[in-house]
């Protein structure tokens, strides 16, 4: 074929395809020489490294309508294996029995500290506000439904009392609830794709973000760039991008495990991932003019990445447009969408998919004992996240263009799934 009868659909076929397939070696190599280079035969959650000392460390719940899992989830860091620690807990203005339970619970319990906002002022304030009141110099910040390791906050302190340039150790979290088919296949997207992307981003240099879920600052990093931002939708990629900026170094910790609720709903999926790509899409408006200077280069693959991700959300669109285009509008021969179902790539696309999930079983396997019995299910996933991140990106960028600038990000109940 020579290069005058290449059409558009060509093009943007080619790009749909070989993308996903390129990014998903890129994580394989990355994820394997991180595992080669820091992992192997070091890692292992229940046997932490020594840290030269035990300062205190302040672990922080934001709330905002947990009744159901705030007990558990409280109760599960009061028995932290640390020996100089607080637990902070922030009311942010529920509506439900959340502050009663935490009300009972710092009766009996002298470690835990519990603040109420007398409104919902949003995730990031109620960060802000355990900031400004610990003595802390250390903080390590989980959500109301999660179950933090025993072990995670001595894995997380490592990175940051041995490395003074450490600003924040973002940790592994893992899937809990697996009862239905959409909980099982997302357990394969935070090993192949989540917990792959994390170690090949540490590979080449940069995190897209410190997990929100389960996360360790350096309260002198924080001071700096200013805590938490409250109009951003993620305010763990906001964080972590303005830490970054000021030169403070980002690390993953894959042994700091935190057990984690995921929806297992696709209305509740899709409201979730909506926000994350959203924001993305902040960010990337936010800090654009920051990173054009030389001093910011390492951010620029990272930066790049992400807008050509959002690109090729855009072009699965126009294509799904010129295929559907033809079953309504007489649409010219080289505008014309053969079919949206690869041919030759699909059994290429088929086997990465395997391989990156092998991949990421391979690299997670000490830290879930379970993962292999869901291997049937997670190798779906690499398919359907391609589809939601296509779906969402798309979506993202008209409403993070059309939101109130300066609005504040508060708090939505998100589904917590089936248990």
């Amino acid at each position: 074929m020579n290069s005058a009868s290449i059409t558009l659909p060509d093009l943007l076929f080619g790009f749909i395809f070989l993308y996903p397939l390129f990014m998903a070696y890129v994580w394989m190599a990355g994820g394997l020489f991180y595992w080669f280079h820091y992992e192997r035969g070091t890692r292992h959650p229940d046997f932490p490294p020594a840290v030269p000392s035990y300062p205190k460390v302040a672990l922080v719940v934001p709330c905002f309508n947990e009744e159901l899992t705030v007990f558990e989830t409280v109760s599960t860091l009061l028995l932290h294996d640390y020996p100089d620690f607080e637990v902070i807990a922030v009311n942010d203005g529920s509506r439900d029995r959340t502050g009663a339970i935490l009300d009972a619970m710092v009766r009996i319990n002298p470690r835990l500290r519990v603040m109420h906002h007398a409104a919902n002022q949003g995730k990031a304030v109620a960060l802000n506000t355990a900031a400004l009141m610990t003595d802390a110099e250390y903080m390590v910040c989980i959500d109301g439904d999660a179950l933090l390791d025993r072990s995670a906050a001595r894995w997380m302190m490592w990175h940051l009392l041995n490395f003074p340039r450490v600003g924040a150790v973002t940790g592994n979290p893992r899937v809990r609830n697996r009862s239905t088919l959409l909980g099982r296949i997302q357990v394969g997207e935070f090993s192949s794709i989540i917990g792959l992307i994390k170690r090949a981003q540490r590979t080449y240099g940069r995190l897209f973000t410190v997990s929100g879920v389960v996360g360790a600052y350096r309260k002198a990093a924080l001071h700096q760039v200013g805590y938490w931002s409250k109009e951003m939708m993620c305010e763990d990629i906001d964080i972590s991008w303005k830490m970054q900026l000021h030169h403070w170094d980002v690390r993953l910790e894959p042994a700091a495990l935190c057990w984690i609720l995921m929806p297992e709903t696709f209305k509740g999926l899709w409201r979730q991932r909506l926000r994350w790509a959203m924001g993305g899409v902040q960010v990337m408006f936010k800090f654009l003019p920051r990173i054009a200077g030389w001093r910011m280069r390492r951010m620029w693959p990272m930066y790049v990445e992400y807008i050509v991700s959002v690109a090729w959300a855009y072009c699965f669109a126009l294509s799904v447009v010129l295929w559907a285009a033809e079953w309504v509008l007489p649409v010219p021969a080289q505008w014309r969408v053969s079919g949206l179902s690869p041919t030759w790539p699909g059994m290429l696309i088929a086997s990465t998919s395997m391989m990156q999930i092998a991949v990421g079983m391979f690299l997670d396997r000490r830290y879930d004992l379970r993962f292999g019995r869901q291997f049937y299910w997670v190798i779906w996933y690499p398919a359907a996240f391609w589809v939601i991140t296509f779906l969402t990106a798309v979506v993202a960028v008209p409403k993070v263009v059309t939101r109130a600038k300066g609005s504040r990000a508060l708090w939505t109940s998100p589904d917590r799934g089936l248990r």
